[in-house]
């Protein structure tokens, strides 16, 4: 389904109470997404489901909406397990939004923040627990959490929490839950440990796909360019005056996010970075920083990079190609968000082109390869490989050209 599908379509119909319809209106949430309009009724009627979507497409009220209806009619607790702190904090923000009016608590559960406060909050009586699945676990040990009542249960980004290797958290976690229960999982991929979870812990779930795993973002342009690890840097200063919107870049490591931000520092950038060796409160000032445009420049290991869900990114630079193509589509996600428009950039080095190919495959179609300026084709040892050409063999339905990569694509000098 895309967005000519869907034209004309709203949250009426979709079996939505009227308080929640009003807010949403006040909200200016007028047209559903794809995956809104396929899952709402469903989550609503009670059904498991798995929701399999591609990044900021609207998982959060895909899942939000039912669970919010279903708790005001059934007075049970729901819980919304998620992979980072920064995603926990952004679910709790947009379910805050749209239960103004219903009169049900959160209390987010994550790491990193004393637990006192959570405690108290779960004392109080908190309708929806939004946790990540460390401190989730940490609670259950410490006996200051159950989920006896729980009788909706969410796992958002999944394939994210199991590379994350929080699969025997989560195995822990379902036991723990009632086995009278909806459980939703939401995920933009669907690697095979997620088809078993499914079938151990779900009732007959319904598969809602709205895109196949690994496709991109509708409206991402993207490139690639393959370049010495020596002239990344170089290279990057360069294309951020050429794009000089606000840009998200990826790298590897903490130590490559530090060294690239104090590098864009010196050089007159404004930027900060966000990775696990930054506590709670530096993540959230940079991450708000980033959104005010205090910081133009945002660079992010991929631990953190589920929780940022900042609208206007124009560019999204991958400075080291992730470690599973996977993490390729989340990254260019974060970009070309609700329908807009983004471009992302990758850089490759001459001996990674297994793992481009690997990306290529997942998503189903070559990324353009650009050639280096020329100050940067100069630098001592710099390969110059050929550009992507297109050819009219294989052309695709509606006349357009298949891309095809040329020979010497990652070859050396010419």
């Amino acid at each position: 389904m895309n967005e000519e599908t869907i034209k004309g379509q709203s949250f009426h119909g979709l079996g939505i109470a009227p308080g929640l319809l009003a807010t949403l209106q006040k909200l200016q949430f007028t047209t559903p997404t794809p995956i809104q309009v396929k899952a709402i009724p469903s989550g609503i009627a009670g059904e498991d489901l798995i929701g399999v979507a591609q990044t900021g497409t609207g998982k959060t009220l895909a899942f939000g909406i039912p669970m919010l209806q279903r708790l005001a009619q059934t007075k049970g607790q729901g819980i919304v397990v998620v992979p980072t702190r920064e995603l926990a904090l952004q679910v709790d923000v947009e379910l805050r939004k749209i239960s103004i009016n219903t009169g049900l608590r959160t209390a987010v559960l994550i790491g990193g923040l004393s637990m006192g406060p959570q405690i108290s909050a779960l004392r109080r009586g908190a309708n929806i627990i939004v946790a990540t699945p460390g401190r989730l676990i940490d609670h259950l040990e410490h006996r200051t959490v159950s989920l006896a009542k729980v009788s909706c249960a969410v796992l958002d980004e999944a394939d994210r929490m199991l590379d994350m290797g929080f699969l025997p958290q989560i195995k822990r976690i379902l036991d723990a839950l009632p086995k009278e229960r909806q459980t939703m999982l939401f995920s933009a991929t669907m690697p095979q440990e997620i088809v078993k979870i499914a079938n151990t812990y779900m009732k007959t779930p319904l598969r809602i796909e709205v895109a196949p795993a690994g496709t991109t973002a509708e409206r991402v342009t993207q490139e690639l360019f393959i370049v010495s690890n020596t002239a990344k840097l170089p290279l990057l200063e360069h294309l951020l005056k050429e794009h000089k919107g606000p840009t998200l870049v990826f790298t590897r490591t903490k130590h490559g996010a530090t060294k690239i931000t104090k590098k864009l520092v010196q050089s007159g950038v404004t930027a900060a970075d966000i990775h696990s060796n930054k506590s709670l409160g530096q993540r959230r000032e940079a991450l708000e920083g980033f959104k005010r445009g205090k910081y133009r420049v945002l660079v992010a290991t991929d631990i953190a990079s589920r929780g940022i869900d900042v609208k206007g990114i124009e560019t999204v630079i991958n400075f080291d190609l992730p470690t599973g193509s996977d993490d390729y589509v989340h990254r260019i996600g974060r970009t070309a968000r609700a329908g807009e428009e983004g471009h992302a950039i990758s850089f490759a080095m001459p001996d990674q082109r297994k793992e481009v190919a690997a990306i290529e495959r997942l998503i189903r179609s070559y990324i353009p390869t650009s050639p280096l300026p020329a100050h940067i084709a100069s630098m001592r040892g710099e390969a110059r490989p050929r550009p992507m050409y297109t050819s009219t063999l294989g052309a695709r339905p509606g006349g357009r050209p298949a891309i095809r990569p040329p020979a010497r694509r990652f070859g050396g000098r010419r």
